[in-house]
């Protein structure tokens, strides 16, 4: 008996597989200019609605899940990971004012079980969907010995476009302006290797049933990442302009807040200025975690936030409830050193 592939550890006809399960997946997430189909070398995408722009900028932002996808792992459930996946990296470009334009996926696995991996897929759909960005791509690649057969890891990257008279710098943030926070669905994708540490990664124990949470740990843990594309876009053609914006991921409020200000200017946050979701009480209560450490490693129920004129904030609150987006106003920029406090 010669040695093939397969007795190596990597089945060429299960990576056929999933790439026929997921197919309708990706179609889903079609946009007009995306070229060709599915099972090219490249994805193609065609930039001519790119040229009604005075300068266009190309925006573009890569990242993962984390630790996340070990509660995925657990619960034997995939199906919205993807979703995280997709919206770590357009969450970023929206960020800057863009709108992302395509996304492609990477996945490495111990071992390829096709109708898991088109299950994670139809979450990538999913995200992109959410975030109106075509999947133009992706990768499945089979790790046999690198990788526990049932563990997978979940990553990918976007492309986005902005005009550069639309880039959000943060560079006009002035005195008077106002932070208005738009709501998270949880914890996202950020500080899961604490979350590991505070409570067990049992199935037992993730599928408890929690009064204060109103579900088990494991879906308020699980539940996938706001794509903020939507309402963003929304307070633009609300016509206002959009000063400042913070993607709130790893590091909290205290590292993602002085990323979008210039020189000069101070962030002030109203921590009373809304509720703080049930899962970060927990989350502290259990692992007896400092409150300042909390902030400096979680979103804290915020998962975005704009700085704005003052005379707009009615307005940018009016545009994110049309797409479903709870925001509220948590705080102003008043002169002084570059900075965040919280009080």
């Amino acid at each position: 008996m010669g040695m093939d592939y397969k007795s190596s550890g990597v089945d060429i006809e299960a990576g056929y597989k999933s790439v026929e399960l997921m197919k309708k997946h990706v179609k889903a997430t079609m946009r007009p200019e995306v070229l060709g189909n599915i099972g090219g070398f490249a994805g193609a995408f065609d930039l001519a609605g790119i040229k009604d722009m005075e300068e266009p900028v190309l925006l573009s932002g890569t990242d993962g899940c984390g630790t996340k996808v070990k509660l995925a792992m657990i619960l034997d459930k995939h199906d919205t990971i993807g979703i995280d996946a997709v919206a770590m990296c357009v969450n970023d470009i929206a960020c800057s004012g863009g709108e992302p334009l395509f996304f492609l996926d990477y996945i490495a696995c111990g071992k390829n079980y096709p109708e898991k991996i088109a299950t994670i897929v139809s979450g990538v759909a999913e995200g992109c969907i959410q975030s109106e960005a075509a999947l133009v791509g992706g990768e499945t690649a089979e790790h046999p010995g690198l990788m526990p057969e049932d563990d997978y890891d979940l990553a990918g990257f976007a492309v986005g476009v902005v005009d550069r008279k639309d880039m959000i710098t943060g560079e006009n943030i002035a005195d008077g302006d106002v932070i208005v926070g738009i709501a998270s669905t949880g914890v996202h994708s950020n500080g899961f290797s604490l979350v590991r540490k505070v409570f067990d990664m049992t199935e037992e124990s993730l599928n408890t049933y929690y009064e204060e949470l109103g579900t088990t740990l494991g879906e308020a843990l699980l539940a996938p990442t706001r794509i903020y594309v939507k309402g963003l876009k929304a307070i633009k053609n609300a016509g206002v302009t959009v000063k400042g914006c913070s993607h709130i991921t790893g590091g909290g409020f205290y590292e993602n807040i002085p990323r979008m200000l210039p020189e000069g200017v101070h962030a002030v946050i109203e921590k009373g200025s809304y509720e703080v979701p049930a899962i970060f009480k927990l989350l502290a209560k259990t692992g007896d975690i400092a409150e300042e450490m909390m902030y400096n490693t979680y979103n804290m129920g915020i998962g975005m936030m704009v700085v704005v004129d003052a005379a707009d904030v009615d307005k940018t609150i009016e545009a994110l409830a049309s797409t479903g987006d709870q925001a509220c106003v948590v705080g102003k920029i008043t002169a002084g050193k570059k900075g965040v406090t919280l009080c």
